[in-house]
């Protein structure tokens, strides 16, 4: 039996076993997300197609999935939802400045040695398709944390109906700190450990401290990391506010 398969059997099982019915979506959802970011990406190989409303377009299917297929529409979901998508245009802003300013978008020295036969004028904004490469690496981690905050906050609120609208916020940054540290460390390893190859080349290249940190390719993923990180620590704020004015005001 092939590899994927057995895998996918078994993670499917798991899934159903211990999620049950909503085990079972979140596995559905898995493929449907995987479909959507393979039709964003042979879209954006179109020159005339602009990266970033792809990204914001995919953004806000994966949203829709990941918030309403799998946990239905509720108060928790739409606050969630809309807080994604502020902390996604705002992200999507910073992210696309500090590629054009670092110059991280294209290939590195590393990657283009297989590349040389090809044409590189293809007619594709590489800033912005760079911009959209780190915006969705992190959307799944900003909505993660996005629902994982409005559900708690909503629980607060249903058990303790005359909280008022500060003490909620209050209570939905305090548990956006807890998130905090281990979303960001998720990210970090996350992304990382995809990269370790590459510094054992670094090595096997004899690169210096200097060169490593300045290669393009190095500073692509860290710059990657750290816009992650700030998603997910702008998502807790936003994401307290709305759910606060939401929830107190719907008395």
């Amino acid at each position: 039996m092939n590899a994927l398969v057995l895998l996918s059997i078994i993670l499917f099982a798991l899934m159903a076993v211990i999620g049950g019915k909503k085990g079972v979506r979140s596995f559905v959802a898995l493929f449907i997300n995987f479909v959507v970011l393979l039709t964003t990406v042979l879209v954006m190989t179109d020159p005339s197609a602009d990266p970033i409303i792809l990204t914001l377009i995919a953004c806000t299917i994966i949203s829709c999935i990941n918030l309403f297929y799998i946990n239905d529409v509720n108060k928790k979901t739409k606050t969630a939802f809309v807080s994604t998508m502020l902390t996604t245009l705002l992200l999507l802003l910073f992210i696309y400045i500090v590629t054009e300013r670092s110059l991280i978008q294209g290939f590195g020295e590393e990657e283009v040695e297989g590349l040389t036969i090809f044409s590189f004028y293809i007619g594709i904004d590489f800033v912005k398709v760079a911009a959209s490469v780190v915006i969705m690496s992190t959307i799944g981690a900003v909505t993660d944390e996005a629902i994982s905050i409005s559900s708690p906050m909503y629980e607060i609120h249903r058990h303790h109906p005359t909280i008022s609208k500060k003490d909620l916020f209050l209570a939905g940054m305090s548990i956006g700190k807890d998130l905090l540290g281990t979303s960001a460390n998720t990210l970090f390893f996350a992304f990382f450990g995809g990269y370790i190859a590459l510094l054992v080349r670094f090595k096997d290249m004899n690169y210096s401290l200097g060169e490593i940190i300045n290669a393009k390719v190095f500073s692509a993923e860290i710059i990657t990391i750290l816009c992650g990180g700030i998603g997910v620590a702008l998502i807790i704020p936003i994401t307290a506010a709305i759910t606060s004015y939401v929830l107190v005001r719907s008395e």
